[in-house]
Parts: C-alpha cells; structure tokens; sequence
C-alpha cells in the first residue's frame, strides 16, 4: 500500500465510517445501523476455496456464542454477490457476506496486499479480521492461519 492509503487506513480506536456495500440477504452492509453492537468483520480471499471454506465454517459453527456475547459476523472479500449468493447457499452460513468489488471496505482496512501464488505476484485480499466495539475499532489480526482462529476472535469478543 502506498502511504496515502497507510494514512487513510483505520487503527485502533478509530470510528468506522459510515460505509454501504451489497451483502446477501438481499440488502446493504450499511455500517450505521451497527453502531451500537460488537461486530466481527473477517476478509477472506475468495469464495469457495479450501481456507476460506474452512473459516467461514468455523464462524457458523460458532454463531450461536457469538450471537450470545452480542456480536453480529460479516464476511467480506471482492467476489460478485453471484458468487457470494451460491457460496452462502451451499455451506449453509447463518451470516451475511458483502461484496467489496470496488476495495472500498478492503482499502479503509488496508487487507490488500502483494502476494504470490506460484512464482506470480498479484494484490489480493490478506486474510485478516477486525473488530469493533460501538462503532469504533478494539482488535485486529492480520495474516490469519485458519486453525484455531475463530475460537480466538470469540475468547476476545466474550470479554467486551
């Protein structure tokens, strides 16, 4: 990221903006409806892959806790509502998905990153989840492994 985009991008304790992008369920991701929960906003690369499969999953499995600590999940990455509609559909998720194709929610959060696959650079998403507290950002991980993560993200939300 360039520094321009590192000095727009949120740190702990700012406020997220309002901000308004298509999720499924047939509505928008419309931040200021959520000022007043604990939100857990996890970005993953691409629907319908091996990682993002297993994550997403582990955040339904565990919805339940999360919904008992007061807590909403959103899954975000830069596929199509399409693509988000039929991944949603066939692991069954209890939560919503938006699609960042234009990289608004992505760059506000500075998850695009360099990244190589098979000897070929490209930017793409960083997995990585965020949460907010009221309206305002209390923890972040970057460069999330899969194994263990969610457990992790709900341990902390469980204390706010």
């Amino acid at each position: 990221m360039s520094d321009a985009n590192a000095n727009t991008s949120l740190n702990i304790g700012d406020t997220l903006p309002a901000i308004s992008l298509p999720m499924t369920g047939g509505s928008d991701f419309n931040s200021q409806n959520y000022q007043d929960q604990i939100l857990v906003i996890y970005f993953y690369p691409k629907d319908s892959t091996p990682g993002c499969t297993i994550e997403g999953n582990d955040f339904n499995h565990h919805l339940d806790a999360f919904h008992a600590a007061g807590c909403q999940i959103f899954g975000v990455s830069r596929d199509s509502m399409r693509k988000h509609d039929n991944f949603k559909s066939k692991e069954c998720f209890n939560f919503e998905l938006i699609s960042d194709a234009d990289e608004s929610l992505c760059n506000l959060l500075d998850v695009i990153k360099l990244k190589k696959l098979y000897g070929k650079e490209y930017l793409g998403i960083d997995r990585s989840t965020f949460v907010f507290a009221h309206g305002k950002l209390v923890k972040e991980w970057r460069a999330v492994k899969v194994k263990g993560h969610v457990e992790e993200v709900l341990a902390f939300v469980q204390t706010l």
